[in-house]
């Protein structure tokens, strides 16, 4: 996995650097400040267009790059490459504004008048505005107030945001021998996004045609989804995986909800359980037998692929129980070779126990509870702790799912009891 992720870092800079040497080849060096501006609104613009478009490629759901390199990592680099390419459309904009000023000789309210007055311009600088409110409801004080819904929705302008530069960055001067590179490359990336965002998910649809055949409570606020499908076996869904579940019902069949599967595909079954933490997750608890369901997927690295050690530890919080539950019971190993931690605030908080606890007496697997408050003085989580309840941690794989606070908390623990970074495989969401 660390080399499809080495290869996809390694495929984005040397993009990058291949952009670079476009400009380059073309640039004519001068040392008039007009001059200058130009050229560095031509090299921002194009790193812009190439980040916009690494940006989508990202997010394409293209099953090796997801699988490999892993659904959060790979959301973690488009949060990171979405901030650089809202500085270079910014930078591009103010390097070609002060450079037309400059050889104009008008001043910059004139200047903006008058470059709005070209089409391309207009529609670039309008991609800009759109691209600048993705990244605005992006910021983490403003996330945390709007829906996930509202978010995802937001974010679809970034389509629209791609497809109003594409004109401007065809008719820029650095791309007068390369267009058709620069097309191509478009080209590549809206057929992957077709593909795989919208063919594909059509085409799981039919294929399975899957349902929900039972909604049962599991504790507070948290409901199991069982549903039954046709060939799901082709779906080649490993225990610690998530799909992207849209239920067509009203008021949830416009949105795609990515949940883990918390047990393995059994027959022409699968099972997710969902903790309702929002709108779309509340009314999951509501769902009537024998809705429809299109499922995408699946995605996500968190798979018995990673492992490296024979000894394995998996570490789970809140609802994020799902994905390790399933690999609880499937991970392969003898008596003592797996143990599971399970956080949770309080014991009526715990989800799935009774299958927990029957896994671990049938397999003769660590099983405990880590039970209290965060705040609380005591921090099950620190390394002494772990140390205490894993005695040789450091010869273990860990898999690690859970809130981001907590996650973060169990990782620092885990390294200073001595635990490699590279031995600690987690994938953690928050949007």
């Amino acid at each position: 996995m660390r080399d499809v992720a080495g290869l996809v870092r390694g495929g984005m800079l040397g993009g990058a650097g291949a952009v670079v040497l476009l400009w380059a080849v073309q640039v004519r060096p001068s040392a008039r400040p007009d001059a200058l501006f130009a050229t560095a609104a031509h090299l921002t613009g194009l790193l812009a267009g190439y980040g916009v478009l690494v940006l989508l490629f990202l997010m394409a759901r293209v099953p090796a790059v997801e699988h490999g390199v892993g659904a959060d990592r790979l959301a973690r680099w488009h949060a990171l490459g979405g901030r650089h390419v809202l500085l270079l459309c910014f930078g591009h904009g103010l390097f070609a504004l002060l450079g037309y000023a400059v050889h104009e000789r008008v001043d910059l309210v004139t200047a903006v008048r008058e470059l709005l007055a070209y089409p391309a311009l207009a529609a670039a600088a309008a991609g800009t505005v759109l691209l600048a409110a993705v990244g605005a409801t992006s910021a983490r004080a403003v996330r945390r107030r709007v829906s996930h819904e509202s978010w995802r929705g937001v974010h679809l302008f970034v389509y629209l945001a791609a497809a109003l530069a594409f004109g401007h960055q065809l008719a820029g001067p650095d791309l007068a021998l390369a267009a058709w590179f620069w097309a191509l490359a478009h080209a590549v990336v809206a057929v992957l996004l077709l593909w795989y965002r919208a063919v594909v998910p059509v085409r799981q649809a039919l294929r399975h045609a899957l349902r929900v055949a039972e909604v049962r409570a599991e504790g507070p606020g948290v409901v199991s989804v069982v549903m039954y499908g046709e060939h799901l076996a082709e779906l080649r869904a490993e225990p610690g995986q998530f799909l992207r579940w849209r239920f067509l019902q009203r008021r949830l069949w416009h949105t795609a909800l990515p949940f883990s599967l918390s047990a393995p595909v059994r027959g022409n079954t699968l099972r997710i359980t969902v903790k309702g933490l929002g709108g779309h997750t509340r009314r999951i608890r509501r769902l009537r037998p024998g809705t429809r369901v299109l499922a995408t997927g699946p995605f996500g690295a968190l798979t018995a692929a990673r492992r490296t050690r024979p000894k394995v530890l998996l570490i789970a919080g809140g609802v994020g129980i799902t994905p390790m539950r399933a690999l609880f019971e499937t991970l392969p190993g003898g008596p003592g070779d797996i143990t599971l931690l399970y956080r949770a605030g309080a014991e009526e908080q715990l989800v799935l126990r009774a299958e927990l606890e029957a896994i671990a007496a049938e397999r003769q697997a660590g099983l405990h509870y880590l039970l209290g408050p965060s705040g609380a003085a005591y921090d099950p989580l620190a390394p002494q702790a772990l140390a205490a309840l894993v005695p040789d941690l450091a010869e273990h794989d860990v898999y690690l799912c859970g809130p981001p606070g907590m996650a973060e908390a169990a990782q620092a623990g885990l390294l200073r009891a001595g635990v490699p970074a590279g031995r600690i495989h987690s994938e953690c969401f928050s949007f």
